[in-house]
């Protein structure tokens, strides 16, 4: 039977862990400010999804791959900073370059406005290195539950993702906000923040 206790326990703890998702959610939605309620969903569930998997995978490793997995600890910071640059480095040249192309537009268009930014849509494959590298620190999460059996570590982990689809959410909604009114700076915003967090994340855990 679980307790109130372990429910408050693992809400906390997805709170904690879902920081980073939800920094670069507002990244995201910086990005994207007419981002579609649908799109919106799947970035949230993409780290809502991987938030589950991490804890799990983490709790398997404890009980089964002990050693390797103390190990592999140590290259978690790395692949967080490189993954967290990459992405946040294609963003700041990509938001550096619209808004180049904008003031050439405006400066040989004369009186003409120009075309108003529609964002950067965030590719399939990019949202997949941002859910890996905003929840590759959970794997020490199955530290944390190591003491628990499969189906309470399993619940913890849903508990987890529910926490985090709905701070990425909010996050989303942020930088949506934000992003409409800083219009084709919002982009380069957005690039510095997941710099930003892949800093954070590897100063944190190394030092």
């Amino acid at each position: 039977m679980l307790s109130i206790a372990f429910f408050i326990t693992n809400i906390m703890l997805g709170v904690g862990l879902a920081m980073d998702a939800f920094s670069v959610s507002i990244a995201n939605g910086l990005a994207d400010p007419h981002m579609k309620r649908a799109r919106a969903w799947l970035i949230a569930g993409t780290f809502a999804f991987y938030q589950f998997v991490m804890p799990m995978i983490g709790w398997v490793c404890v009980h089964y791959l002990a050693e390797k997995f103390e190990a592999f600890q140590k290259f978690i910071p790395w692949i967080a900073l490189i993954l967290l640059g990459f992405i946040g480095g294609k963003m700041l040249v990509e938001g550096i370059r619209d808004l180049k192309e904008q003031k050439e537009a405006k400066s040989s268009g004369g009186n003409e406005a120009p075309a108003p930014t529609e964002g950067v849509a965030l590719s399939f494959g990019m949202l997949m290195v941002q859910g890996i590298a905003t929840s590759i620190d959970a794997l020490s999460v199955g530290f944390t539950i190591a003491e628990y059996s499969t189906s309470a570590a399993f619940i913890a982990s849903v508990i987890i993702a529910i926490v985090t689809l709905i701070i990425c959410l909010f996050g989303i909604k942020i930088g949506k906000l934000a992003g409409e009114k800083l219009a084709s700076k919002a982009t380069i915003f957005g690039g510095l923040i997941l710099i930003a967090i892949g800093i954070e994340v590897f100063v944190t855990n190394i030092f």
